[in-house]
């Protein structure tokens, strides 16, 4: 489990294609910390540390994550948004996130307000995955606070900070995020169809 909280970024070292999976080795200050085994959310995809040095570490993406996730667009140098697994006992400064990337959006748009920025995405609403105003919403591993809810379109507020410390500040029109829908609106939603 994950807060959102992003904790750092981290820089695509090598991009090592096995078969159907990717294993992916990002240089990182997370590095020194962290154990083989050991959960690491990247733009949102939690994913296994499976090798390290003292600077960098690699994960495996398997073919569905792949095919789920925007990790297939990744290219050396990139930077991805990081953050451990959350420990048991502290605070929860952000929401309940797995983890677990439910489909990707599209950015639509960014508008500069005043110091904070407004980001719009679009997503395939068909997939029953539901966003509401002032619920939250996982983008690329932020936990944020939906502003505006359409059928398939949702802004987000981005206050200075969360623009200079994550990958929000390289995203444009067209760019493809991971998005992860809120885990109590999507029970809630399974259990008004059944």
């Amino acid at each position: 489990m994950f807060t959102g909280i992003i904790e750092t970024l981290g820089k695509v070292t090598a991009l090592d294609p096995k078969g159907g999976n990717l294993d992916i080795t990002i240089e990182s200050t997370l590095a020194q910390d962290l154990k083989i085994d050991q959960s690491v959310a990247h733009n949102g995809v939690c994913l296994t540390v499976v090798s390290l040095t003292d600077t960098t570490y690699t994960v495996t993406a398997i073919a569905e994550t792949l095919k789920k996730t925007n990790l297939e667009f990744l290219k050396v140098n990139d930077l991805v948004n990081l953050e451990r697994a959350m420990i048991l006992g502290s605070r929860l400064d952000g929401h309940i996130v797995q983890g677990h990337v439910d489909q990707t959006g599209k950015c639509t748009g960014v508008k500069e307000e005043n110091g904070s920025w407004i980001f719009s995405f679009s997503y395939d609403a068909a997939t029953g995955n539901p966003t509401i105003e002032k619920g939250s919403i996982t983008i690329d591993g932020t936990s944020l606070t939906v502003v505006n809810s359409g059928t398939n379109t949702f802004d987000v507020a981005i206050i200075p900070y969360t623009y200079e410390h994550t990958r929000f500040n390289t995203y444009k029109e067209g760019t493809i995020v991971n998005l992860e829908f809120d885990v109590i609106g999507k029970y809630v939603v399974k259990l008004m169809l059944k």
